[in-house]
């Protein structure tokens, strides 16, 4: 049970909230949780559930509107939740998730990610942007954000870590997003922000690792190229994937045509994996994700 959010003790208007939840399947989960919101006066706008069959799971997010304290709904939730074996996280439709965002010296993620959090199109409060190299600061203050250098070594690995732990603590950030973040976490600090970095990868996993991966897709003479987004983990570029994307090429695409249009497809499917762990509509399945689009 997740509950970050604050809102008025008693609401004089009814407040849109969202639930997200899983527990193992069985009979009568999807009446027992409307009937609980229907109990507080709660009007459904929106319902999916999905149980899977390999895993025995059940997995639903409503959005319901309700003029019902957080308490109360709260205290309701974790009593269903007892009864289910239930995880869930309640949240208010639309606020902002505070996000830090990494990154290094390719700039096209981060100013998809700070244009469309500026334009109102994306539910995300970019906190902070800190990168190990200072490229992208201008950029940052560009938008009105805060820069923070982290320099990574082989020596410094270690403190740099802890100062970026230290300012997810300090920013109260809720999401990490690499937006082409040249850095590989260690396992340690991948466990303690399980479920909440998102990274972009320049393939479908796992082909074209390392440096200038279009570079090498040209001289194989792909037909595809595309891009992944994915929850980190300790297993380099292993984690539940949410999202992907494709762009068909010939052989008459330049390298330079090909970076041009990978990256386009990287920003798509990086905004598109953010909005949706933003909007709760990604839920981690194992290895695997839901995805209530």
């Amino acid at each position: 049970m997740t509950d970050l959010t604050s809102s008025p003790a008693a609401p004089a208007e009814p407040v849109h909230w969202v639930l997200t939840l899983s527990c193992p399947d069985r009979a009568g989960i999807v009446h027992a949780v409307a009937g609980l919101l229907a109990e507080h006066g709660g009007n459904i706008t929106e319902s999916q559930q999905f149980g899977d069959p390999e895993t025995h799971l059940f997995f639903m997010r409503v959005q319901v509107e309700a003029a019902v304290a957080r308490e109360e709904l709260t205290e309701a939730l974790t009593a269903l939740a007892a009864q289910f074996s239930m995880t869930w996280h309640l949240d208010v439709v639309g606020r902002p998730v505070r996000t830090l965002v990494l990154v290094s010296t390719a700039a096209h993620c981060l100013h998809d990610l700070l244009f469309r959090q500026r334009s109102e199109d994306l539910p995300i409060d970019v906190v902070g942007v800190a990168g190990n190299h200072r490229d992208l600061e201008p950029l940052a203050e560009f938008y009105g954000k805060t820069f923070h250098h982290i320099p990574v070594t082989k020596d410094t690995k270690a403190d740099a870590e802890a100062r970026l732990l230290a300012l997810v603590e300090e920013l109260d950030v809720e999401l990490v997003v690499l937006a082409r973040y040249m850095q590989i976490l260690s396992d340690d600090l991948c466990r303690k922000l399980e479920g909440r970095i998102i990274n972009i990868h320049h393939s479908f996993l796992p082909s074209f690792k390392g440096a200038k991966p279009y570079h090498q897709a040209h001289s194989r003479g792909v037909k595809l190229i595309g891009a992944t987004s994915h929850y980190v983990t300790g297993d380099l570029d292993e984690g539940p994937i949410i999202e992907q994307d494709v762009e068909r090429v010939d052989h008459s695409r330049s390298t330079d045509a090909m970076v041009a249009l990978g990256q386009d497809v990287e920003r798509r499917v990086l905004a598109r994996a953010v909005r949706w762990h933003a909007e709760h509509r990604v839920l981690l399945n194992g290895h695997r994700t839901v995805i209530f689009r």
